[in-house]
């Protein structure tokens, strides 16, 4: 993935007008099979995107990339929010709460940990709703496993985020670039 991100990156880069420099590029699939890269474009304060689809021409559908933005941004804060927000620390808390403590079920909340460590991943990766639905069932074994039975703070936190996702997906409309201007 890293190889194909640096390939639209420097594809990208070919549309940036004088002063700019591609600042990040996401990858999505809102649809099966229809790959989105997000290529954000800064200068100074400014920031302005472009998609590229998988031969990195321009996207000229908004509605897809609309959709792309939204898919992205919802993968990146389910990775952020993700049992806690920081994997690593909640598995040492649970080893140290098996070895000092003992208690009942901690087992099982070490292994929802690492099987939601596995489906979160490293990335970089590409935004797809199989990601959201992994994450979001390993997230919800977890928090089981801890003893959140009847709500999850998860699915709240995801909830309550849906202003910063629309927020994203604006700013991608407002500045996106006319791929006819290119």
């Amino acid at each position: 993935m890293s190889e194909e991100l640096d390939r639209i990156a420097a594809a990208a880069a070919a549309h940036a007008e004088d002063g700019e420099r591609v600042a990040g590029v996401l990858a999505a699939e809102p649809d099966d099979g229809v790959r989105v890269y997000l290529c954000a474009f800064e200068r100074d304060e400014s920031r302005s995107w472009l998609a590229l689809d998988g031969r990195a021409r321009p996207v000229e559908d908004r509605e897809l990339v609309r959709e792309a933005a939204e898919l992205a941004a919802l993968c990146e804060l389910a990775e952020e929010l993700s049992g806690g927000g920081d994997l690593d620390e909640l598995r040492q808390v649970l080893v140290r709460l098996r070895l000092t403590e003992g208690p009942q079920g901690i087992e099982e909340a070490e292994e929802a940990a690492l099987a939601l460590e596995a489906a979160v991943g490293r990335p970089p990766r590409v935004a797809t709703f199989a990601y959201l639905d992994a994450v979001g069932v390993a997230t919800r074994r977890l928090e089981q496993a801890l003893g959140d039975g009847a709500s999850s703070p998860f699915a709240q936190a995801m909830q309550l985020a849906a202003g910063a996702v629309a927020e994203l997906a604006d700013e991608v409309e407002r500045q996106y670039r006319d791929p006819k201007e290119d």
